[in-house]
């Protein structure tokens, strides 16, 4: 298809690049913001260059935050020896949801994955064996994809903490084989962290 503008196709190709957009959706999405106020483009921009500048990763535990540490990190109504382990911020999110859950989290951000050359050393690994050897980790719960790379990395972890002797448990199997947690209907994955199981390799 041939815009007529180039500022258009420019502004379509920036959007297509956004995860589940193709280019007739780009297209859309443009031509919609172009009908639109300059006063509202300007604040629709703004609002991502404030994300991009003013959010951060928090220092304990890589979740999102506008502060040095999570609201979550610094609530004293969380079970600080009780920590989550998830792959990314949705995952945070899609537990919050659930309303399950009254520990901690700890966002590696990524999975082990070769063939996307993604190995432990990407991986924010050493902070949470840090955490776990300052001794007031009781509990660490795999929350990770039930993926043969979520299965590699809850392997790879598990070789790691086991030998603190803290306790070490998985999502029930409620969530489906080959479903990202993210995906995962909210009373299904709250009864996955409810009913969690030892994990066992």
């Amino acid at each position: 298809m041939k815009i007529p503008s180039v500022y258009l196709e420019k502004a379509v190709e920036q959007l297509a690049k956004l995860p589940g957009v193709g280019n007739r959706s780009a297209l859309r999405l443009a031509i919609h913001l172009l009908k639109q106020k300059p006063e509202e483009i300007e604040n629709f921009a703004q609002a991502f260059i404030a994300l991009k500048d003013h959010v951060k990763k928090c220092a304990s535990c890589g979740n999102i935050s506008d502060f040095e540490f999570c609201a979550i990190c610094t609530s004293d109504k969380r079970n600080k020896a009780m920590i989550c382990i998830v792959e990314d911020i949705r995952d945070v999110l899609a537990i919050e949801e659930t309303a399950t859950f009254n520990g901690i989290y700890h966002v590696l951000g990524g999975i082990i994955s070769p063939m996307d050359g993604i190995g432990p050393s990407d991986l924010n690994i050493p902070s949470l064996i840090h955490k776990i050897e300052a001794g007031e980790v009781k509990e660490v719960i795999f929350a990770l994809s039930s993926t043969m790379e979520g299965d590699t990395t809850n392997f790879y972890l598990y070789k790691k903490i086991n030998p603190f002797g803290i306790e070490i448990s998985t999502l029930s199997r409620g969530v489906s084989v080959g479903t990202e947690l993210q995906y995962a209907d909210g009373i299904t994955l709250g009864r996955s962290i409810i009913n969690r199981l030892p994990f066992k390799v």
